[in-house]
């Protein structure tokens, strides 16, 4: 995938375009690190490159279901496991599942064809504004670009601390760009 989103055609388009291109350059946090360093947290947080991973592609599962009205429980505890890779889990294991959730993604919004679907608000917590009674297909499309965005910041963040590695070099080297004056791909460390 190249480093813009390419020409759009309609708003439902380039919102799906732009909420991919986000969840690639999340992706691309981890591009290269072994298992200990996705699950290293190297900042004042408890965060890692793959918790953060698992929690964007749960918080997008989440959305999904409730854009769908689904019936959902608030289990704070699964909340918090979100944040970290599970004992024995890859982040293959958790690209593979943030596949699956785009996929669902896309098809419920193509399938629905109205940004301005509503949602009914769950009032239940704390967050959610009182004053409200529903989103829409295009707030819920946008909040997940702009929390998926968020949590990329914080993954690049961890992911600099940890090896180096920053965006526009882990691009380069993912999709195998040729070296210039002023991009180096990013290469493993030595020693």
């Amino acid at each position: 995938m190249p480093g813009q989103v390419g020409s759009i055609d309609n708003e439902q388009q380039g919102l799906l375009a732009y909420l991919a291109q986000m969840r690639y350059v999340l992706r691309l946090t981890a591009y290269g690190l072994t298992d200990e360093q996705l699950r290293a947290t190297p900042s004042a947080s408890e965060l890692s490159v793959g918790g953060l991973i698992k929690h964007c592609a749960s918080t997008e599962a989440g959305w999904m279901s409730q854009v769908r009205g689904e019936k959902q429980e608030l289990d704070y505890q699964a909340y918090a496991e979100n944040f970290r890779l599970a004992e024995g889990e890859s982040i293959d294991d958790v690209f593979a599942r943030y596949d699956r959730v785009a996929e669902q993604t896309e098809k419920t919004v193509t399938e629905l064809d109205d940004l301005g679907h509503r949602i009914p608000i769950d009032h239940s917590v704390p967050w959610n504004s009182k004053d409200m009674t529903h989103w829409t297909l295009r707030w819920v499309l946008l909040h997940l670009i702009q929390e998926t965005a968020r949590h990329t910041g914080h993954a690049d963040i961890i992911r600099e601390t940890v090896d180096g590695g920053t965006g526009y070099a882990l691009m380069a080297a993912a999709e195998g760009w040729p070296e210039t004056d002023w991009l180096k791909p990013w290469t493993p460390a030595q020693g």
